[in-house]
């Protein structure tokens, strides 16, 4: 079974639309058992102690379901590029094509 987290800083606007897409990407491509965690990054230093690159971020057994080279300690939002352009979050289908790939 796959650990999945959703970092996320307090008042991000995306995070919930970020929760929403992976909770429906998770019931369409991975097993019925798998548990999504939604983790409050509150401080610089929980920043530092995860893989955190940005509110919202998605990991899948640790590792940054899109990764970039943009980790940081920051309280800060993230930005994806989408289909339509740049967003706050990945589209549903990206998050799919993401949690395919990852295996």
């Amino acid at each position: 079974m796959a650990t999945i987290e959703l970092l996320h800083i307090a008042g991000c606007p995306n995070s919930e639309l970020t929760l929403d897409r992976l909770q429906r990407a998770v019931d369409n491509a991975m097993p019925s058992n798998a548990q999504i965690t939604y983790t409050l990054v509150d401080s610089a230093e929980t920043a530092a102690r995860v893989l955190f690159a940005g509110s919202p971020t998605i990991l899948v057994d640790g590792v940054d379901l899109f990764p970039t080279d943009g980790r940081t300690t920051d309280l800060a939002c993230r930005i994806y590029l989408t289909p339509n352009g740049l967003a706050g979050a990945p589209t549903q289908q990206q998050i799919e094509a993401a949690l395919a790939a990852h295996g």
